[in-house]
């Protein structure tokens, strides 16, 4: 858990002090307009990309992931046969292939490039999951990384950070203009920071419902990517086999929103949550016409 603060942490520092640099060597003004955006987009697509460029970094360092080179078992074997076979039947570059050490069933994919992604599994997805089940969630996460879905939730995250940004500060002036009886004040006063403090919040609470809302979305798309590639036998039962050991997600929430597992959640905490209820991809699976 340590280690997982601290990589964050650092991610975090490491950008805004990347971002604050460019700003100075490009003059930008947040004062003004313009610079707002400007400075909106650095700060919102900015950290973005930089996460995703070093999301396999931060993956491997923080689950402990073991990228298998040499297979030291059949069973490395068979996760590297399996995942070039549907790497290269989906169109894809042959992902880095790693093992990690964790109680539950679960696994995930990551990476800026399509063609240079990682794909891991957790140890106890190993000792839970059948060869047929097993197929079927590495068919899943390789359909994570053919749909590009690790990009397109990138941009989605720039944009509405962007968005939240801007309208937060605009919003901000506005206030703190009326509040000040109409003294321009170059939108610098306590209200003003505060004002944007709490609509950050609000308006970023809103933004994380449409990137969950995305999220959910396209796990329905992995899913019927994987029983294509596997079966679509196979991918039910394995949905089936989570269904009934759903636990504590140990990944790093860095990458949780592309683990083959989601979590439990009703009425409100539904629209927070990055991956459907099982049930209902399971439904969504034996509806469908893949074979």
């Amino acid at each position: 858990m340590f280690k997982r603060v601290f990589l964050f942490v650092a991610t975090n520092l490491a950008v805004l002090a990347l971002l604050s640099v460019v700003m100075s060597v490009l003059g930008v003004n947040p004062d003004q307009f313009g610079g707002l955006l400007v400075m909106a987009a650095l700060f919102g697509f900015g950290g973005a990309f930089v996460s995703l460029l070093m999301s396999k970094w931060i993956a491997k360092r923080s689950t402990g992931a073991q990228v298998i080179g040499n297979p030291r078992n059949e069973a490395e074997q068979w996760l590297l046969d399996t995942v070039r076979r549907q790497a290269q039947a989906a169109g894809i570059g042959m992902p880095e292939v790693a093992v990690y050490d964790a109680p539950e069933i679960n696994a995930f994919a990551t990476g800026a490039n399509r063609n240079k992604s990682l794909v891991a599994v957790s140890t106890g997805l190993l000792r839970a999951l059948d060869r047929d089940q097993a197929e079927a969630v590495l068919g899943h996460e390789v359909s994570h990384v053919a749909n590009g879905d690790m990009v397109t939730m990138t941009l989605l995250q720039g944009v509405l950070n962007t968005f939240v940004i801007v309208l937060a500060r605009v919003v901000g002036r506005v206030v703190d203009g009326y509040l000040s009886g109409g003294r321009d004040n170059g939108g610098g006063g306590i209200g003003y920071f505060a004002v944007v403090f709490v609509l950050d919040m609000v308006f970023g609470l809103f933004a994380s419902m449409i990137v969950m809302w995305f999220s959910r979305h396209r796990e329905f798309r992995a899913d019927a990517g994987g029983a294509s590639l596997a079966g679509r036998g196979k991918m039910i039962s394995a949905l089936q086999a989570l269904s009934r050991n759903q636990g504590v997600n140990t990944l790093p929430k860095a990458v949780q929103a592309f683990g083959i597992a989601g979590g439990l959640g009703h009425g409100l905490k539904r629209l927070f949550m990055s991956h459907p209820p099982l049930e209902e991809r399971i439904a969504a699976l034996q509806k469908s016409v893949v074979v």
